[in-house]
């Protein structure tokens, strides 16, 4: 049996690499186009423009979906540890879900609405996105610990730990810089006063949305021990 065939492990590995390629692919798309520059350009900025913009909306739209089903399959895991053992909370587990929700569906909105078209929705979608997605990561890596030694082993109990801890870290500087930065053009001249900003706010951001995907990269294994049925009945 091939490793992927485990389990559930599918769903986060297709969510991880979905995900990589929908930032990887708009990027390399854009830069070929010449909308952005070449260095540190935001996230969105890779895909505000046709054709990388239908493109990253779309890819974006199923790395929801897969976020979604990947998000609630972890939910209905700890679920089982939690009847099982007693050692996870339920209101924590159900936090974690909340969390993890309201960020899938933030990531639709950053999609559907692009920065240069709709700027206040789009950076209202950017915020909640990675507000949510940070916490639901934090509480991720609580449950891990809380659960341990069932699921995870120690050693990705402290990558988690790292990995949320550094995306906590990155999502400070990209708020706090983005608001000095006035350009809201695509094209940035290093000349500007707020160029520095911008290059800080950008790299915390790359830094930030890599942390999710490694995040869920880590789910891999766990997911190897677990598959959801569907049960269907007749209603009387």
């Amino acid at each position: 049996m091939f490793w992927f065939m485990q389990g559930l492990c599918f769903l986060p590995a297709f969510l991880v690499i979905w995900s990589s390629s929908t930032f990887i692919i708009s990027y390399l798309i854009a830069i070929f186009r010449h909308d952005v520059d070449l260095i540190f350009p935001y996230i969105s900025d890779t895909g505000a423009n046709p054709p990388e913009s239908c493109i990253f909306g779309l890819m974006t739209f199923i790395s929801a979906c897969a976020g979604i089903v990947t998000i609630y399959a972890r939910y209905k895991f700890v679920e089982k540890l939690s009847e099982d053992t007693g050692m996870v909370k339920p209101c924590v587990n159900k936090t974690a879900l909340v969390f993890g929700l309201i960020s899938c569906v933030a990531m639709c909105i950053v999609a559907t609405f692009q920065e240069t078209t709709v700027t206040v929705v789009h950076d209202m979608g950017a915020l909640l996105f990675f507000v949510s997605g940070v916490l639901y990561i934090i509480v991720q890596s609580v449950i891990s610990y809380q659960a341990y030694p069932f699921g995870s082993s120690v050693w990705v109990c402290r990558a988690r730990v790292t990995i949320a801890s550094l995306a906590a870290l990155a999502f400070f500087p990209t708020v706090i810089c983005a608001f000095f930065v006035k350009q809201t053009t695509l094209h940035r001249d290093k000349g500007d006063q707020d160029y520095p900003f911008h290059v800080a706010s950008a790299v915390c951001e790359w830094i930030v949305a890599f942390s999710f995907i490694c995040f869920f990269l880590t789910y891999i294994d766990d997911f190897k021990l677990f598959t959801l049925q569907v049960k269907t009945e007749y209603q009387e």
